[in-house]
């Protein structure tokens, strides 16, 4: 077992990042790429670590990007990882936060013990896990690159080559509050008009390219009040920007359709977080990345998925991005956990992409 990486992983997942959170942890790993392989470290106005570690053993000028987040969701706080029979895993009262921090521990080891590698352009976002906030912010004149890989994801045995239309839906409803024992007509409930609202629309899966969901509601203050107001988030994605776009306005109809009938108002915000992208499965940075995973035993399956990818965003900023898995299981619950094997293998992949780009 690699008891170096190991080491490493378990030290970055006990520094708290969930999102919003994150300065404690960028600032630890702009020390130890800065002290570790020489690279050069900027933090962009939105806070987001750009760092460029010069080539070794390699002639080659082109730098290739590799990408990853810093943030974690909840409950992402006092994690005590546990190393047994080649697993790493959380105590089971938190996440263990491999999403993303094992892609970045499986970084560092494959740069330590690489014999060569081009120059590599790292990015490390915050606020991935909610809505992309550092990606949709991050200052792409800082990134020279022009191809790269991603290192986000659960499935080693996939390549992403589509991914869909993400809109941030934000709804805040303002009815009229009464004392709901006195004089609950005067009231007029901000939280049934948003169920009444809520009933009407599809959620889940709405077909084979489409999901909607709500995820939050928050409304009210009192028991006995009748609810002047409720702030919903929701959310829309599709494989087809259109369907995300109309989709989305139909969603917004409905919320100030609602409101309206029960004389309240809805304020509807409607977010493009990202727009759908489809890479060809013919390029040749799809083809490098399936002989890669050949190389470790892997045969990956070349799919579309409705889950979000920061690879999105860079492929619509021109940097062609390819997404690789990190091998983390059960992410985003107090479940999660990662074979050491599995770190290892993705650590001999970077080695062949490094080899590859060297050539």
């Amino acid at each position: 077992m690699n008891e170096r990486m190991v080491g490493i992983f378990c030290e970055m997942v006990q520094i708290s990042s969930e999102s919003g959170d994150e300065a404690e942890f960028i600032s630890y790993l702009q020390g130890k790429l800065t002290r570790d392989f020489g690279a050069t470290c900027t933090l962009d106005s939105y806070g987001n670590l750009i760092a460029k570690i010069p080539a070794k053993n390699c002639s080659v000028a082109d730098p290739l990007l590799f990408a990853m987040h810093a943030d974690t969701v909840k409950p992402g706080r006092g994690i005590k990882p546990i190393v047994r029979e080649g697993m790493v895993c959380s105590s089971g009262d938190t996440i263990l936060g491999g999403d993303c921090k094992a892609g970045i521990a499986e970084f560092i080891e494959a740069v330590q013990t690489a014999t060569k590698h081009p120059p590599l352009e790292v990015v490390v976002t915050r606020e991935e896990e909610i809505g992309f906030g550092g990606a949709r912010h991050l200052d792409y004149g800082l990134i020279q690159a022009k191809k790269g890989f991603l290192l986000d994801m659960d499935a080693m045995d996939a390549i992403v080559v589509g991914g869909p239309s993400h809109m941030l839906i934000d709804v805040e409803i303002v009815g009229r509050a009464a004392h709901a024992g006195m004089e609950p007509e005067k009231g007029i409930s901000a939280i049934k008009a948003a169920a009444n609202a809520i009933s009407i629309l599809n959620d889940g899966r709405v077909d084979h390219e489409t999901t909607a969901n709500v995820g939050i509601i928050e409304g009210g203050l009192i028991r006995n009040g009748v609810p002047e107001k409720v702030s919903i988030k929701a959310e829309v994605r599709s494989l087809n920007h259109q369907k995300c776009i109309q989709l989305s306005e139909t969603v917004k109809d409905v919320y100030e359709v609602a409101a309206r009938a029960m004389g309240a108002t809805a304020t509807v915000n409607l977010t493009l977080a990202y727009k759908a992208t489809k890479i060809s499965p013919d390029t040749a940075m799809v083809k490098l990345t399936r002989t890669a995973l050949n190389s470790v035993g892997i045969e990956p399956r070349i799919i579309s998925i409705t889950g979000g990818l920061e690879s999105a965003l860079y492929n619509e900023k021109g940097i062609e991005t390819i997404p690789i898995g990190n091998g983390v299981q059960a992410e985003h619950s107090t479940d999660e956990h990662i074979l050491v094997a599995d770190m290892e293998k993705i650590v001999k992949v970077l080695h062949y992409l490094f080899n590859h780009f060297c050539q």
